[in-house]
């Protein structure tokens, strides 16, 4: 009976991922596994890791796995048995980070061959990468404050691309204020880096609105060392859209 029970994940062995809840997207993080042996002994052959996040279509909520990979060790755990084990995990510089409506957690599960897989669910907050970071920052210079952010089905405008991460800006302070009523940046994964693909919405009247014709769009390229004039390239984007 206790083989039965097992199987269904009942008294089976468990799994649980200790690691800092605050991560860097292109950064490693060591992680600590605990795995406590259930009701009888059980073969594992392997831990494996799954970084998700939900992305929006036109129809529902999806759930999208980030990353993937496992430690392919097997290994015996007997009953009520305790034994930890230390990984580095590679956080993707893609991920999306953690603002808005974006959520991003790890999925950690053990592989046991005729059983339903124990698992251990951890959220994360994800911080900018670097490159990032110095959007950010640009975006906040000229005025900007984020309004949302999500992550958002591209299949039919982006075929490499499951999902992207959108941001919306509104204008608080600064020169566009009053010019504009959003400003739209998604981060395209590029490389090493990223396609910025930005939407100008202008203040417009209902025809303006109704037809679109208020809003307007342009491509930038982010790459490592573009940091430093970032903010100007945004401002004269914004300025030839207006």
């Amino acid at each position: 009976m206790k083989r039965v029970l097992s199987s269904l994940g009942i008294g089976a062995a468990t799994v649980d991922t200790v690691l800092s809840t605050t991560l860097t997207a292109g950064k490693s993080v060591d992680a600590r596994v605990d795995i406590t042996g259930g009701n009888e002994t059980q073969e594992i052959d392997g831990i494996y890791f799954a970084l998700a996040t939900r992305y929006e279509t036109d129809e529902s909520t999806r759930t999208a796995k980030i990353d993937t990979f496992r430690v392919a060790d097997s290994f015996t755990i007997e009953p009520d048995e305790e034994r930890s084990q230390t990984v580095s995990i590679d956080v993707p510089y893609h991920t999306p980070v953690t603002m808005g409506r974006t959520s991003v957690w790890l999925d950690t599960g053990l592989d046991i061959d005729w059983a339903v897989d124990p698992d251990d669910r951890d959220a994360l907050e994800i911080e900018p990468d670097p490159l990032r970071r110095a959007l950010f920052d640009a975006v906040d210079s000229l005025g900007f404050t984020l309004r949302t952010a999500q992550c958002e089905s591209t299949e039919s405008l982006f075929s490499d691309h499951r999902f992207v991460q959108e941001f919306e800006f509104v204008p608080r302070s600064g020169p566009f204020a009053g010019e504009l009523d959003e400003l739209e940046i998604v981060t395209l994964p590029e490389g090493d880096g990223f396609d910025l693909v930005i939407e100008v919405d202008r203040r417009g009247g209902l025809l303006a609105e109704q037809f679109d014709t208020d809003e307007r769009y342009e491509r930038l390229s982010l790459r490592s060392g573009d940091e430093g004039d970032l903010e100007e390239r945004l401002r004269a984007t914004i300025e030839r859209n207006l």
